[in-house]
């Protein structure tokens, strides 16, 4: 024990004969290199995830959003595109439904389809078109 104690004696001493003058600036541009190192670091390590991911966001997967539309403040119809297959979900505050299904890319093409869904689809392929040349 007592050799921890006199570990540490030395630089007790040394601290007690130096009298703080003031700031060096050597110390300023000690600290502002170590936090450009840190600030680094941190962008290099976010560079990597997203290198590693495949450059897709976290937590996507295999969904992507193809379009969306407000209703109001809080309600949106969003089309999701979800393997080869396209959903298009209501939102609402505390509630999402799947309001239709449809085949990939069926609006593009102007696919047909059954004939309860035509009405629909030409509302929502309306819908989409006044957004594209918005």
């Amino acid at each position: 024990m007592l050799r921890f104690i006199f570990l540490f004696l030395p630089t007790a001493l040394h601290a007690a004969e130096a009298s703080p003058v003031g700031v060096s600036s050597g110390t300023y541009i000690q600290a502002t290199l170590a936090l450009a190192l840190i600030v680094g670091l941190l962008a290099g390590t976010a560079w990597l995830a997203r290198k590693v991911s495949g450059g897709k966001g976290f937590g996507q997967g295999g969904m992507k959003i193809v379009g969306g539309v407000a209703l109001g403040p809080r309600e949106r119809i969003v089309l999701l595109e979800v393997g080869n297959e396209w959903l298009v979900v209501g939102i609402v505050p505390g509630q999402i439904r799947t309001l239709h299904r449809l085949e990939k890319g069926s609006l593009a093409n102007n696919a047909p389809l059954a004939s309860e869904d035509k009405p629909f689809t030409q509302w929502l392929h309306g819908i989409t078109e006044r957004r594209n040349h918005e």
